[in-house]
């Protein structure tokens, strides 16, 4: 049951990040994307993933797996925040929002 509750609420908030980040400029979407996969999918599916594969293996240690999960998820989304923040603006956005947003 806990398995599915964590595939649940990663396949949520992916699904409110796709909402969230449709019609959007590429630079607001990399930041959505970047805080959904280090706030909602990171912990959540490692999580699964983990327990999961102790099922499978048939061993409770196996399940700290999601220790090492976890983070590599984490900084790939930290990764894809980052590139959103840093990422310049296009002529189109920057021209739309200096012209008091024609």
């Amino acid at each position: 049951m806990a398995i599915f509750l964590g595939l649940a609420i990663a396949i949520l908030g992916s699904v409110v990040a796709l909402q969230l980040s449709n019609g959007k400029p590429k630079r607001k979407k990399y930041i959505i994307w970047g805080i959904t996969t280090m706030v909602a999918i990171a912990p959540f599916l490692s999580f699964s993933i983990g327990l999961t594969y102790a099922i499978i293996v048939e061993n409770a240690w196996a399940g700290l797996i999601m220790w090492y999960l976890f983070p590599i998820l984490f900084i790939v989304g930290l990764i894809i925040l980052l590139t959103g923040v840093f990422k310049k603006k296009t002529i189109d956005e920057g021209f739309t929002q200096s012209r008091g947003g024609l």
